[in-house]
């Protein structure tokens, strides 16, 4: 299988301080030409000497939230999309006290107030540290809810000191909390989903520990982002002659789930192909990739893809498209779609 790894730039397809006087109604959401309110739940814990981790809750927007912003005391550090609430603060200075807030902007550009300001204080760097700390033990965790899992741990030792806890999902990084937490909640869960999360430690010096015993939940039932709106919508595939050989030509919308999708797998009758992992910015609206499938004239084969999803897990896979090269477009029947498998 190959693993191709993708610049902002290589597919297609992919500061105005605002009032902060935004109306509210009811439930939660700006009021009709209102920007939108200030993010809830913001917390901030140092992953390093040189970092911060900032976390916050969605906020909700008639326009939608498109962007957040993140500032350290006055100067805006990051900005990312409307779908990702945790960011790395980066590049910081050891043993120093920072104080953050976070924005969100809408459709429309409105830039809502800033969030209530968390602090947190970066350690001390340490001179030739490259002892990593123990491995987390004893993890256990339980569902609560459709959405939401709460993770615990014993603590793990470092010759120095522990600054911060890794919440992984499969391979992928979900959550962060400050060394001195051995409990967590971790949402924006699928509803009636399994997953297996571990816990690993990190020093001042960026140390990262092996990953703690894994521990495998299921959320409960309920009603979100469960089954076929996981999977990549408006899948077409054609193929194109070029030199001399045949090319395999996707596109697709991402699907809408709760962050943003940098990887997909492509499967071909019914094998991985490849994984496409975007290293810039992933596309939002419609994604695109071209590779080669050699030099057969009249060679068909079924292609789908599937998406790696915020939270760790593969989405469901999208509808099946045939394609013959050298067929006319290279265009072929649509099959439905199919599940998570």
């Amino acid at each position: 299988m190959r693993r191709v790894v993708l610049g902002s730039a290589v597919l297609a397809g992919v500061l105005a301080l605002g009032c902060g006087c935004a109306s509210t109604e009811g439930d939660g959401t700006a009021a009709e030409g209102a920007a939108p309110g200030a993010p809830t739940g913001v917390t901030a814990a140092a992953g390093s000497a040189t970092s911060v981790h900032v976390m916050w809750n969605a906020v909700a927007a008639r326009a939608g939230v498109t962007a957040y912003e993140v500032y350290r005391g006055t100067a805006k550090v990051r900005e990312v999309p409307g779908s990702v609430h945790m960011v790395d603060v980066v590049r910081l200075a050891p043993g120093t006290a920072y104080a953050f807030t976070v924005r969100a902007r809408d459709g429309e550009g409105r830039l809502g107030p800033p969030s209530r300001e968390v602090r947190a204080t970066t350690p001390a760097a340490t001179a030739a540290d490259r002892s990593a700390p123990t491995r987390p033990s004893g993890v256990t965790g339980r569902a609560v809810g459709a959405t939401a899992v709460q993770l615990s741990w014993s603590a793990a030792t470092d010759d120095r000191a522990v600054v911060s806890y890794d919440v992984y999902q499969g391979g992928t990084r979900i959550h962060s909390v400050g060394g001195n937490q051995t409990a967590t909640v971790v949402t924006g869960l699928r509803p009636g989903t399994r997953y297996s999360f571990t816990v690993r430690a990190r020093d001042a010096a960026d140390n990262l520990s092996a990953a703690g015993p894994a521990v495998r939940l299921t959320t409960a039932p309920g009603t979100g982002a469960a089954g076929r709106d996981t999977a990549p919508s408006g899948f077409r595939a054609t193929s194109h002659r070029a030199d001399g050989a045949y090319y395999l030509d996707l596109a697709w919308v991402p699907p809408r789930v709760d962050g943003v999708v940098t990887e997909y797998e492509v499967r071909l009758d019914g094998r991985t192909a490849t994984s496409l992992v975007w290293g810039g910015n992933a596309p939002r609206d419609e994604a695109t990739y071209s590779f080669y499938l050699g030099k057969e004239t009249g060679r068909t084969v079924r292609v789908r893809l599937r998406a790696r999803l915020p939270d760790g897990t593969w989405g469901a896979l999208s509808a099946e498209r045939t394609v013959t090269t050298g067929g006319a477009g290279g265009a072929g029947a649509t099959a439905d779609a199919g599940g998570a498998g």
